[in-house]
């Protein structure tokens, strides 16, 4: 029944019809520009704040697997020291110089692991150091943008909350407005509208021009657009046209609906 209602519309009723679409979703534009850019800069700062996590883990990974090495090479230098001591222990107790030179080798080589093993834990110190403070200065500015993004959020919250149950009215409208314009048009509408920057989609002619433009409307075109028999396009923007007097009076008419 209802597109059976919607094909029965005069051109005139859809024009009203289309213009006050066009009003209610101009409204909705207004409330929604409110937020401004609060949305993508809450958007923004989650993924820094991702980001900035993400660097904070693979750097703790670093951290851990050198603190391993280094506690690695701590226990090279136990367990060399260990050895140490058992060979020169054996020392005394060698029957040839064969023998002693090779506990002797041993003892060398035990000694020269401790020492690479001491030098690869001060180097594990150092980049150690490096690292935690890299993690210190990512944990510090990571809790900056928490606390930023935290504000940001409550703000965005709070003009939601205050324009929520306009624009929950408004869609209302909006789908209410919908359903009785005929698929084509509003299809037509639609493309027209997501095309264009301020999306305005439907325009009265002002001073000549259609609103927004500053290109000249033939006479001719101006009182087709008056005569209300068909839906005229403007060449230049592409914005389907109404008269003064018909905005004016839509105008007026969804004022007091929104009251």
């Amino acid at each position: 029944m209802a597109k059976k209602k919607s094909n029965e519309l005069s051109v005139e009723n859809k024009l009203r019809t289309l213009y006050d679409l066009q009003l209610i979703e101009s409204k909705i534009d207004e409330l929604r520009s409110v937020r401004g850019e609060l949305p993508l800069e809450v958007q923004s700062l989650e993924d820094e704040i991702e980001g900035l996590k993400l660097r904070k883990s693979k750097i703790q990974e670093q951290l851990d697997e050198l603190q391993e090495s280094v506690k690695q090479h701590q226990n090279q230098i136990i367990s060399s020291g260990d050895l140490i001591a058992r060979y020169k222990s054996q020392l005394d107790e060698v029957q040839n110089s064969k023998q002693f030179d090779a506990l002797n080798k041993e003892i060398e080589y035990q000694e020269l692991e401790v020492k690479l093993s001491n030098k690869r834990i001060k180097e594990g110190g150092d980049k150690s150091a490096k690292l935690q403070s890299q993690i210190d200065t990512v944990a510090e500015k990571l809790d900056k943008r928490e606390e930023h993004l935290k504000l940001k959020k409550e703000e965005l919250h709070l003009i939601i909350e205050e324009t929520e149950k306009d624009e929950e009215r408004l869609n209302r409208l909006v789908a209410e407005m919908s359903e009785k314009i005929e698929e084509r048009l509003l299809k037509a509408y639609r493309r027209i509208r997501n095309s264009v920057k301020n999306g305005l989609a439907v325009v009265p002619i002002q001073r000549g021009a259609s609103g927004g433009s500053f290109f000249a409307i033939p006479p001719q075109i101006q009182m087709e657009a008056a005569t209300r028999r068909r839906i005229v396009i403007d060449e230049h923007s592409g914005r389907i046209l109404v008269d003064p007097e018909l905005a004016a009076e839509q105008q007026k008419k969804i004022e007091e609906l929104l009251a």
